[in-house]
């Protein structure tokens, strides 16, 4: 990230279970693998189309797709080529210290993005999240987009991803009075 424009670029955020390996097949077109995460192996369910749709939205919105999940770096090796993806920068989620009632990838992922706004594809993240990454000073624009488990990422959700990253950049909502 030496180029300015970089600096500015939104941020897609993603993460794998849940996301991207739901709890049940969606399709034929499903892949069923075992892939290694922390030396263990687990069963994933991947769509390949996913690989496409992702790199397709952050190309067309001009964002850089990013991973914000527990499987770090091994989402570049064991996921990543399932489903067509480069490899791609990764948010050490494990490295930071949680905060009471907030999912502990949240503060590492606030760290991490230095104001540049971002679109985050969880399954996890509720309201405390969101107030976290509203008060944090290295948070500016973000939209997390809920993702059901069951079904994992799909058409919808991108395209609330694109609307969101596509709109007007709005000023910052004034803090709420204390």
């Amino acid at each position: 990230m030496n180029d300015v424009d970089d600096d500015l670029r939104p941020l897609i955020l993603l993460d794998v279970d849940g996301v991207l390996n739901p709890w049940h097949r969606q399709g034929p077109s499903w892949l069923s693998v075992d892939a290694v995460c922390d030396g263990v192996t687990y069963p994933v369910l991947l769509n390949p189309e996913h690989g496409p749709m992702l790199l397709r939205l952050a190309r067309e919105t001009g964002a850089e797709l990013v991973w914000a999940t527990t499987w770090q770096d091994d989402a570049n090796r064991a996921i990543g080529p399932l489903i067509g993806l480069p490899e791609l920068p990764v948010i050490p989620v494990g490295s930071g210290a949680g905060a009471l009632l907030v999912h502990p990838k949240t503060p590492p992922v606030a760290d991490w993005v230095n104001r540049r706004p971002f679109v985050w594809f969880d399954d996890g993240l509720g309201r405390a999240d969101r107030l976290y990454l509203k008060t944090h000073e290295n948070v500016d624009r973000f939209r997390i987009i809920d993702i059901g488990p069951r079904k994992g990422l799909t058409e919808r959700h991108l395209r609330q991803a694109a609307d969101w990253l596509a709109a007007p950049r709005r000023p910052a909502e004034p803090s709420p009075a204390t």
